[in-house]
């Protein structure tokens, strides 16, 4: 699935290729995909600008004119792309909003996962509870120690999911949560009350840094990601343990392995990262 970083690069793509431009009309494929009917979607979104493209976690926002707000979630294989009007359409495309400078804006899903919710603009949250939930961005600003201080103390948890975890802090998914581990240092399995100020402040700055770093990347390319220019991430060249096991690792040289943590394939380092002794024997059953 599409993480942060990715979902900010299409964002910054399609801010280049569409913003400003007008709907014509849209066409609906796959009727589930879209929040109203299609009839009604498709009816709201006639002559409509777009404003601007925003992002909220994982979530691209269209901004359209008249107040109307589009909240898109690309889930596991969606893709949004620019072609000239006519082009040939792909069996994989479910959603074309037509342009009025002759332009086609498509969305294509191989698996049909992905999701789009016209709403009024300031009422994201009230009509998606995932938006009202979501904690901070992964930024300098809104990422804080305290607030990481807060939420991690209370939690018993082990720290993989608890970062999986949206409401926790947004946008991180399965690769950048075990990249910000090894670079804090932290077993995967580490429970998270067990982590000490210093790590969290570690674990807060890896954070903000790969997150960034991935966006210059314009996000990472493991299976079928690519930007709205229909161009692979870069950012897959920069990582240190997901999908690396068997090989060495960039710090120490000792094979990265690869186990199971709430069902996810999670890669770390047993020498960077060692379980701490207080958690020593809870996870046998792993």
């Amino acid at each position: 699935m599409p993480e942060l970083p990715e979902v900010e690069t299409v964002r910054r793509g399609l801010t280049q290729l569409v913003a400003g431009a007008t709907i014509d009309h849209v066409e609906v494929f796959y009727p589930k995909m879209v929040t109203p009917e299609p009839e009604v979607f498709t009816a709201e979104l006639i002559g409509r600008k777009i404003e601007k493209i925003d992002r909220r976690g994982k979530y691209l926002l269209f901004r359209f004119s008249g107040e109307l707000t589009m909240v898109s979630h690309l889930r596991m294989e969606g893709k949004y792309d620019v072609q000239p009007e006519g082009s040939p359409v792909t069996k994989h495309t479910h959603v074309i909003f037509h342009l009025t400078d002759q332009r086609e804006l498509r969305y294509t899903d191989t698996r049909k996962f992905g999701r789009m919710r016209l709403v009024k603009t300031g009422t994201e949250a009230e009509a998606l509870p995932s938006l009202a939930k979501m904690g901070p961005e992964p930024t300098a600003d809104t990422l804080t120690l305290a607030y990481m201080q807060k939420f991690f103390g209370k939690s018993h948890k082990i720290i993989k999911p608890f970062l999986l975890d949206q409401s926790r802090i947004a946008g991180l998914g399965n690769i950048y949560a075990d990249e910000v581990l090894w670079l804090a240092q932290i077993n995967p399995l580490t429970p998270v009350d067990t982590v000490t100020d210093d790590q969290l402040e570690t674990l807060r700055q890896a954070i903000i840094a790969e997150i960034k770093k991935a966006i210059a990347g314009h996000g990472t390319t493991v299976h079928s990601f690519s930007t709205a220019f229909g161009e692979a991430g870069q950012f897959q060249n920069d990582l240190h343990v997901y999908g690396r096991e068997g090989e060495p690792c960039d710090r120490c040289g000792t094979e990265i392995v690869k186990i199971k943590v709430a069902q996810r394939g999670t890669h770390y380092c047993p020498h960077c990262q060692p379980l701490p002794p207080s958690a020593e024997g809870m996870f046998d059953d792993d």
